[in-house]
């Protein structure tokens, strides 16, 4: 029921009449009186909305033009809405006030067009005491209200799915698996309420306002190769708005200065910051193969559903630093709470030590073996203190240098910028039987790919690298890895997790092999090793 007073409108008559109805029912219509019927009628009929009058057996006694033209199933809807009305004012009692006003909701046949139907009963009062009478329906085309209303709903409902991290979903995850789950939901939700043929998602590298593409639908490999900086000009569109954080619509590529021509095939594009409070980290290309795709309700949208998107990632980026954090407090709690007892049992030692001198072998073989358990305990908890910056169980794996015939002859390139991280990897393979070269940052890394293109020479057949590195990360080790040695494996390496530029989710899209998060036993690296390489595990 709309609790609304409606405008009630006397065409023909004389003011007497006017007056009279006014005493009946104007405590419940505002009056208004026209005598002059053509001119009303002109009006009715130049009004954008459907008018009509139904009787209680649903003939049509007047309608105006605009109801006429809508199509007929949206008609006879209207008239069925009607005959309801009227049958309901039929049953109202004798002290019934009012008309009874419903608002509906109808569709076309096809969907596209949506209306808001308001009916007007009125009961009739005679001897034999309250009947239905005529009924009007106004009926309004709502379309677009309505379907911006959905659309909010709908981005509404999206950005709570991008943000819900269900503790039971994602406990077990590890961070690449993590940011796998959220590409799939952005990707997901994009294509169902943003119009576009082409999707794509950079964030800014804080260390060199590059702009790397994290996330992506749609657009080709060569993408990856732009170089897109922070700056209004020379980086394109997406350059100027993660420099001035303005949405940006081109509405023709082959008209905007800004757009850089070329690997899409797009003819339209909407480009909408991604922001964080009032920071911006990247930005949210969305791309149409159509010219004028985009008008300033997709902007808004596109800016909304971009806010979502800019949350998720802060937030994934948030986990990722926490659990980081909580592992080396942890660790450096466990170290402090044993050091005590460790002391205790050295001094244990050494007095026995001292005093055993005349013991027999067997005897002094066991103080000395606990001496050098006790050291043990010392090392390894020093390495998991150590965090990112070392590996678990090396001092076994040195110690196994019997060759596995699977991996002798295999050509194995590793990255990394801690010596002691890509020395010990390097030792351990060696030992296994694979050729090692090692090197201590990605610009060397990309430079031997390179060469191997270049020179013809013998391709590596796995290639491992740290993400985090001064000069080029993982993610472009791995892009020159697929495009100068092709089919090769790839291993990526990272401490708990940290990926600040998104090479797990990239290279994850494109065929990466696997990531070792740090601190990693070193038995899991070679298992690793012996899955990218295809050898099967009954063969060692």
């Amino acid at each position: 029921m709309v609790e609304t007073q409606p405008k009630l409108v006397i065409v023909g008559g004389g003011p007497q009449d006017a007056q009279e109805l006014a005493k009946l029912v104007g405590d419940r219509y505002e009056i208004a009186h026209q005598p002059d019927d053509q001119s009303v009628q002109s009006v009715l009929r130049a009004l954008g909305e459907g008018i009509c009058i139904i009787d209680p057996a649903g003939r049509m006694t007047w309608s105006n033009e605009y109801f006429t033209a809508l199509e007929e199933s949206v008609r006879r809807e209207v008239r069925s809405l009607c005959v309801q009305a009227a049958d309901s004012v039929g049953t109202l009692h004798d002290d019934a006030r009012g008309a009874l006003v419903t608002k509906h909701e109808i569709q076309s046949s096809d969907g596209t067009r949506i209306f808001d139907v308001y009916i007007t009963g009125i009961a009739e009062r005679n001897d034999q005491g309250v009947h239905a009478g005529r009924v009007a329906a106004i009926v309004r085309d709502v379309t677009l209200s309505k379907l911006a209303e959905r659309k909010m709903n709908a981005l509404d409902r999206a950005g709570f799915e991008l943000v819900r991290l269900d503790v039971d979903e994602i406990k077990e995850m590890n961070a690449m698996q993590r940011l796998q789950l959220l590409e799939k939901r952005i990707v997901r939700y994009a294509s169902e309420l943003l119009n576009f043929d082409h999707f794509g998602i950079f964030l800014i590298e804080q260390s060199s306002n590059r702009l790397r593409l994290v996330m992506q639908a749609g657009l080709p490999e060569e993408i990856q190769d732009l170089d897109l900086y922070l700056e209004n000009e020379g980086s394109g569109i997406t350059g100027y708005v993660a420099s001035t954080g303005n949405s940006y619509i081109c509405n023709d590529v082959t008209q905007d200065e800004r757009f850089l021509p070329g690997l899409s095939g797009a003819r339209s594009s909407l480009t909408v910051p991604l922001r964080v409070c009032d920071r911006v980290i990247g930005i949210m290309d969305i791309e149409s193969v159509t010219p004028g795709a985009f008008d300033e309700q997709d902007r808004m949208y596109a800016e909304i559903f971009g806010r979502y998107i800019a949350m998720a990632l802060h937030m994934l980026q948030l986990l990722v630093t926490e659990r980081t954090e909580t592992n080396m407090i942890a660790c450096d709690r466990v170290s402090g709470e044993i050091n005590e007892p460790l002391d205790d049992i050295e001094t244990e030692i050494s007095w026995l030590d001292e005093h055993e001198k005349n013991a027999d072998p067997e005897t002094r073989d066991h103080i000395k073996r606990i001496m050098l358990d006790v050291e043990s305990i010392r090392n390894r908890v020093r390495s998991v203190t150590s965090g990112s910056q070392s590996l678990l169980g090396v001092d076994q794996a040195m110690l196994e240098r019997e060759k596995d015939p699977a991996l002798i002859g295999k050509r194995v390139l590793i990255a990394d910028d801690n010596s002691k991280i890509r020395k010990i990897i390097g030792e351990v393979l060696q030992h296994r039987g694979c050729e090692t070269t090692v090197v201590c940052d990605g610009v060397e890394a990309i430079a031997m790919l390179e060469a191997i293109a270049r020179d013809g020479s013998d391709s590596y057949d796995l290639v491992i690298s740290d993400i985090q590195m001064p000069d080029r990360n993982g993610y472009e080790v791995f892009s020159s890895a697929r495009k100068h040695c092709p089919g090769v494996p790839v291993i990526l390496m990272t401490g708990f997790g940290y990926d600040p530029h998104h090479s797990i989710v990239r290279a994850s899209q494109d065929g990466l092999q696997s990531v070792l998060f740090k601190p990693f036993e070193i038995q899991l690296l070679m298992t690793q090793v012996r899955e990218a390489l295809g050898i099967d595990s009954s063969e060692s």
